[in-house]
């Protein structure tokens, strides 16, 4: 079953990116909540304006509407997240950013998150109170009305890797439950081994929020404690974590000590599943473009029904049901999947067009063009997809 919850925890903009890579969450979007005007914009909310009557108003919070299959994750799950995100002890803001704008909130729609949101609240309450922090202001409320952000805060952190983005976590966290494992041992072919800590460990957690909560790829991922690898032959020394390994045939190829942000993580998941000097590689990580009517082209023309996927993240991208087949030699579509691509200018070459990019992976996937019937035509590389039927 598809539903919403909103949740605000100052600048929405390190929120929405937050949420959007969570399996099972289908889009996260910005915008205002929580107060009692018609249409705000983002300046009536940072003003704070009262209304042209002069009667009292209440204003609203920079917010995120999280839509998510709660088949694939719950909503305690995203709540307890939320929990962790920020400072929820801290009024009218986070951090610097101080304003009744930036409070801290959760507007459930269900009964089930209304429950959840109150039982996690004392949960974390006890846990904020052992580790010397005060008492949670959070607001929990029904849902009334949530108002979109203006686009350009859409997928803002996406469209600008460098943006603002501050962290205002305590670094209390609920406890989490491992499976116990006696041991692990190779699976055979390529695999990713992600080396976790017993105890405690922000880079590990701060990975697995980046990297391994969102990632779907076909090369299986585990995340394992180092006493339980048993028959691999490794070159790197498991004195830190996380530790990152990527391995074929139970042998080390390329290991990497400490944080991975995504970015990093996903080009040295190129150069192991990919190769450096493949053609695939160099659309994604170098602009490149398949020669038209390629190999991987005429197979990915005329599949069953299904989708297409990033090769490297597993991300759903594109839809057979919006293929159509425009001679030119390369796959083309009629659309992405809503919030799965971002789009940038791209002026290489001389020439002004859209780039498209994945937004899990970051890797480069072609370019969208107008078509003379006002439809837009997305002309992707069949090199850096995978299809799974439908």
């Amino acid at each position: 079953m598809i539903v919403e919850i909103i949740f605000a925890a100052g600048c929405f903009w390190g929120v929405e990116k937050h949420f959007d890579h969570f399996e099972g969450v289908i889009k996260a979007e910005s915008g205002y909540v929580g107060g009692n005007y018609a249409n705000p914009t983002y300046d009536d909310v940072l003003k704070y304006r009262r209304l042209k009557d002069g009667s009292k108003i209440v204003n609203y919070t920079e917010g995120v509407k999280v839509t998510f299959d709660n088949s694939k994750v719950k909503a305690k799950t995203l709540i307890k997240s939320f929990w962790e995100l920020h400072d929820p002890t801290q009024a009218n803001g986070q951090g610097n950013d101080i304003g009744n704008n930036y409070r801290s909130a959760i507007f459930y729609t269900n009964d089930t998150q209304e429950k959840a949101a109150k039982s996690t609240k004392d949960s974390y309450q006890n846990l904020l109170i052992k580790n010397g922090y005060g008492t949670i202001v959070t607001e929990i409320k029904p849902l009334k009305k949530f108002y979109n952000a203006e686009g350009y805060h859409q997928d803002y952190l996406a469209k600008n890797p460098y943006g603002y983005c501050p962290n205002h976590a305590t670094g209390v966290k609920f406890k989490k439950e491992r499976q116990k494992v006696a041991f692990t041992k190779p699976l055979g072919g390529k695999e990713i081994i992600v080396i976790t800590s017993p105890n405690f460990c922000p880079y590990c957690e701060k990975f697995e929020a980046d990297v391994s909560d969102s990632y779907k790829g076909s090369l299986p991922m585990r995340t394992v404690l180092a006493s339980t690898l048993k028959g691999f032959t490794l070159d790197t020394q498991l004195y830190a974590t996380p530790t990152i390994l990527f391995i074929e045939d139970g042998k080390e190829v390329i290991g990497h000590v400490g944080y991975m942000d995504s970015k990093k993580f996903y080009k040295t998941l190129g150069a192991f599943k990919l190769g450096e000097d493949s053609k695939a590689y160099q659309v994604a990580f170098h602009e490149g473009t398949d020669a038209p009517g390629c190999k991987q082209y005429k197979i990915f023309e005329n599949t069953p029904d299904g989708v297409f996927i990033d090769k490297l993240s597993g991300e759903v991208l594109f839809d057979t049901r919006d293929r159509f087949h425009s001679g030119t030699g390369w796959l083309s579509f009629y659309k992405a999947k809503d919030g799965a691509v971002i789009e940038r200018d791209d002026s290489s070459f001389g020439m002004k067009r859209i780039a498209l990019v994945s937004k899990t992976s970051g890797i480069h996937l072609g370019h969208v063009f107008e078509r003379a019937d006002g439809r837009r035509r997305f002309c992707i590389d069949a090199t850096v997809l995978e299809f799974v039927p439908r």
